[in-house]
């Protein structure tokens, strides 16, 4: 026993490897522990910035499944030209030096922008009557204070006064509800060269709740416009679901505005030219009848087939098995020719055939 407890301890120190070496504890005390704003940033989670169009880390891949809006480069045309009326339209609407400026466009998830709708605000929920679908248009309440402050006689060089906490009487969601029918009327007028969308108000919320046009995770484009009226304001945000302008996909992948034409003249004077000396084989066709095969084989030389036709028989003219037009056969010199009778047109053949 005595031996044993001697070896125990000795076997203890000959395998001091089993534990930590000092390479090792010095390697564990060197490593740094991310703080939390480094995990944001790897994460992409960091919101500090609200106005930040690109995301990083994580968020971006969770992200990557929205469609860009790039991708649709019409889009900031219409919204260009959208700006521009909105800046003669409101301006004749206020009776005010008015500014209007696109901020930014950009593809979001409907669902979380329900969630980033800053309270309180009034939603309107308008009809796009061609692309039988829906969109949403939010003013924000200090946009509706300065409108109600504007159309009601408020002196300029003073800021709305906003009372919170309460809900928007019946006179301020009137006169907003006159502004979106104006700016629903310019983004009619700025979608007309493109394609006709008449956008009809449907209704006005103030639930985000109660404004939902599509389902959380489908994807929809915003739009944020600032309007300024000198040292009053606000924002006006249109969002409009992918399934709104999926009818029109197409056009807004176009790259200016003429393209939608279609049209590149040297092609089509080149396409033209080769029609022109385009060889085709035509058949005249006396009279079809059909017969058993045990006739065909038992044919001898010499006999005569009787055809339902008469001299005066009118002949149809085929393009392989395409039926072109109607001639009466004759002869000209040594040769037999054929006359046509009717013009290139289904309706004029028909006319033909009934005679026939």
């Amino acid at each position: 026993m005595a031996d044993e407890n001697e070896i125990l301890p000795q076997a203890a120190d000959e395998n001091d490897g089993w534990g930590l070496d000092a390479s090792a504890e010095n390697l564990i005390g060197s490593e740094r522990i991310l703080n939390q704003d480094e995990i944001d940033s790897l994460l992409g989670f960091d919101l500090s910035d609200e106005e930040a169009a690109e995301r990083s880390g994580i968020r971006a891949i969770i992200n990557s499944a929205l469609v860009s809006y790039e991708r649709l480069p019409m889009l900031e045309i219409v919204f260009d030209r959208l700006v521009r009326y909105m800046t003669t339209s409101l301006r004749n609407f206020t009776s005010d030096n008015v500014e209007v400026s696109l901020d930014n466009i950009s593809s979001i998830r409907f669902g979380d922008y329900l969630n980033s709708i800053p309270l309180p605000a009034i939603l309107s929920v308008f009809k796009a009557e061609q692309l039988e679908n829906y969109g949403l248009l939010t003013v924000d309440s200090n946009l509706i204070y300065s409108i109600v402050d504007v159309l009601l006689g408020g002196r300029r060089g003073t800021a709305a006064m906003r009372i919170e906490g309460r809900p928007y009487t019946t006179i301020e969601r009137v006169l907003v509800q006159r502004m979106v029918e104006v700016v629903l009327a310019d983004a009619k007028e700025a979608f007309a060269p493109l394609t006709p969308v008449t956008f009809t108000l449907d209704r006005l919320e103030t639930n985000p709740r109660f404004a939902a046009i599509a389902r959380p995770a489908n994807a929809a484009i915003l739009v944020k416009l600032r309007i300024d009226m000198e040292d009053r304001g606000g924002r006006i945000e249109l969002l409009l679901p992918y399934a709104t302008l999926e009818p029109i996909r197409k056009m807004l992948l176009q790259q200016f505005m003429g393209e939608k034409f279609g049209r590149d003249n040297i092609w089509e004077g080149h396409l033209a030219t080769e029609l022109w000396t385009t060889q085709m084989d035509i058949r005249a066709v006396l009279d079809e009848q059909q017969i058993s095969l045990k006739q065909v084989l038992e044919l001898q030389v010499g006999e005569t087939l009787m055809l339902n036709a008469t001299p005066d028989s009118l002949i149809e003219l085929r393009a392989g098995n395409i039926p072109l037009t109607y001639g009466r056969m004759g002869r000209r010199n040594h040769h037999i020719a054929v006359r046509v009778e009717a013009p290139l047109s289904p309706k004029a053949r028909q006319a033909v055939q009934r005679m026939k």
